[in-house]
């Protein structure tokens, strides 16, 4: 492709999941699709920004299944391609997945795939390492966001090298820290660019011939991965200045945890070389060995499984070295959560002192060691926001069915907080779209129960339409609700096909939720305000008395994109104190004031309701909530 002028090299500070967007835009790709998931949604948001000056095409996908399948068209038509998802996204991309390894690739195809030790904002800390030795696959393991630019380079050559797809494996501390990196956005492309084009080739149509030949094909790579990791230096040894008596030990690290290793003997006084793994998987465990060579023991640091570690240990037994090894199969370190530097220092002591009990460590001052004791900060419950819409639709159905043993199936998204008190709202939290299967299998053995799934709008498109179709086709009796906000919330308000617009505000098809519902089958349906609780409790009774599949749209902007309305005041005249807007209805807005003297001494049991004006979004619920009129807007002046 032809370049405009060239432009200086600078330091800038970026995010690694920038960085990440920047690297795939400096190796040419062409098309990015991606559905929204912590801590991987900034790589698309970044490219997106971009992708009109680069040639890109870039989009939100329904799904991450969808997101790979538009990404190995590309790639099979010649373009560098990228899917951007979350560790459990892979779960939904893991069926084109397993067969795209097989089959291969054209233009290089790279998966971004952030795993989220902890964990953070997911339902699981599994290890996408794992799931790519399960299908055969190399990751890449960037520490830091410069090492994550450089990675997503090397995945695109690394993937056309070999014809394979690439999993680029950042965690949550690499793709959400910051880094000052020499970088310059580079030069913009002329525009169009070289037009591509899909060769036809028995080779990219799965069948049980092709596909027994493929996997010896798939097998027989295993070596030149891993050959590859040591020949590009991902995977090597980091010389230290370390004397004698630690050179006999070795450290293996990879990933994020490599950092942790670094500063943790920093802070412990010592220096020893280190092999530091970039490619996790397949281990090119050959030259790891070379560098245990002589070594009376090894420590692996790996955040999450043991995957370095067993894969080094049955190298290590098919060499016949007699080494110990030290690491979460031997309880050195643990198995779960996020480590940090605390965590491997504490391994670091422990494995030098049972290895080298000679080696004399300092005491490390704990403000050098950075475990100068911090107060904790206060905890604080995860809630609904102040108006957000959603706390009205849940209200609403535990209203409409305050005498009844209703069972309600939440779903992934920030109405999963529904299952806070005091709104209680979500029995069962399993996955996306899971809410709407399970409703519909709980009816099968508690018919005579109401059964009420939530989801949200942008996971109706994800996951929420095939089990409505089951539903109705095997005939359930249970009630829909989609918290419709116009947006995808939880991960930063992304766009879906319910919005009528795509990722830079473009003009898209505008698919109605309500339509879909009605095209799926469904004969009852309303769309409702959920602002307007006694519509909302009229329509949630009526929904749970149809004898079939219903389905109730509650409709209302996020509040973080709607314009916020006059703040709620409180006539303390005609407040009876009784607490239902705080106790049912739960506003982090509302709050109950601490009891004055004067109050304790008049025999009152509890404080006055107060409202946070500079919490309160005005939607009113409160003053629906209330029995005694004793809330209203303020009056403006």
């Amino acid at each position: 492709m032809s370049l405009t002028t060239e432009t200086p090299s600078s330091r800038q500070l970026l995010m690694g999941n920038e960085a990440i967007a920047w690297g795939a835009i400096e190796a040419g790709v062409r098309v990015v699709a991606a559905y929204p998931g912590t801590p991987s949604t900034e790589v698309t948001e970044h490219i997106i920004q971009h992708a009109a000056d680069y040639g890109i095409y870039a989009e939100w996908s329904v799904n991450e299944k969808v997101a790979l399948e538009t990404a190995i068209a590309a790639s099979w038509a010649g373009a560098r391609a990228m899917a951007c998802m979350k560790q459990v996204g892979l779960n939904v991309a893991s069926d084109p997945l397993m067969t795209l390894a097989y089959l291969g690739t054209k233009g290089g195809l790279v998966l971004v795939v952030a795993d989220d030790p902890g964990p953070h904002s997911s339902q699981t800390e599994q290890d996408t390492r794992l799931f790519a030795r399960f299908a055969k696959l190399p990751v890449l393991d960037p520490s830091t966001p410069a090492e994550a630019r450089e990675m997503t380079k090397l995945a695109f050559e690394l993937s056309e090298s070999l014809k394979v797809p690439v999993i680029l494996r950042p965690t949550t501390r690499t793709a959400h820290v910051c880094q000052d990196v020499e970088f310059s956005p580079p030069p913009r492309p002329a525009i169009p660019l070289p037009p591509l084009h899909f060769e036809r080739d028995p080779n990219w149509a799965i069948l049980p011939t092709l596909s027994a030949k493929k996997h010896r094909w798939l097998n027989a790579c295993q070596k030149d991965m891993g050959r590859w990791f040591v020949e590009k230096g991902l995977n090597r040894v980091v010389p230290g200045c370390s004397d004698a008596d630690t050179v006999s030990v070795g450290i293996v690290t990879g990933g994020v945890s490599y950092n942790y290793v670094q500063e943790a003997l920093a802070n412990l006084g010592v220096s020893l070389p280190v092999y530091k793994v970039g490619g996790p998987t397949p281990l090119p465990a050959e030259d790891v060995l070379d560098y245990l060579q002589g070594k009376q023991a090894v420590l692996i640091v790996e955040e999450q499984e043991p995957v370095i570690e067993e894969q080094l240990t049955v190298a290590a037994f098919h060499r016949g070295m007699q080494i110990p090894f030290f690491g979460k199969l031997s309880g050195h370190l643990p198995r779960e959560g996020e480590f940090n530097t605390n965590t491997v220092q504490a391994a670091l002591r422990r494995y030098f002192a049972e290895v080298l009990p000679e080696l004399s460590l300092p005491e490390v001052p704990a403000a050098q060691a950075g475990l100068t004791d911090i107060p904790a900060p206060p905890l604080r419950t995860p809630i609904l926001c102040a108006g957000c819409p959603h706390r009205n639709s849940f209200y609403a159905f535990k209203q409409a069915l305050k005498r009844q043993d209703a069972l309600f199936t939440g779903d992934i998204g920030c109405y999963t907080l529904g299952v806070m008190p005091p709104l209680r709202a979500a029995d069962t939290i399993v996955c996306m779209g899971a809410s709407v299967a399970m409703a519909a299998g709980f009816d099968r053995v508690e018919p005579d129960r109401p059964h009420i799934a939530f989801l949200g709008d942008s996971t109706f498109f994800h996951s929420g339409i095939p089990p409505l179709i089951n539903a109705v086709y095997n005939q359930a009796r249970m009630t829909l609700v989609v918290l419709d906000n116009r947006t995808t919330a939880m991960t930063g308000h992304q766009p879906h096909p319910g919005l009528g617009w795509k990722g830079k505000q473009e003009p898209a098809p505008y698919i109605d939720i309500a339509a879909i519902a009605q095209a799926c089958g469904v004969e009852w349906i309303r769309t409702v305000d959920p602002y307007d609780l006694p519509s909302m409790i009229s329509a949630a009774k009526e929904a749970v008395e149809y004898p079939g599949v219903s389905v109730i749209i509650a409709r209302r902007d996020c509040i973080s994109i709607a314009k916020r309305q006059i703040p709620h005041q409180i006539d303390h005249a005609a407040c009876r104190r009784c607490g239902l807007c705080i106790r049912q209805f739960g506003c982090p807005a509302l709050f109950e004031a601490p009891l004055t003297e004067e109050e304790r001494q008049e025999g009152r049991k509890s404080g006055a309701v107060r409202i946070a004006r500079e919490k309160c979004f005005g939607c009113g619920a409160c003053a629906q909530v209330c029995p005694w009129d004793a809330i209203s807007p303020e009056v403006q002046r």
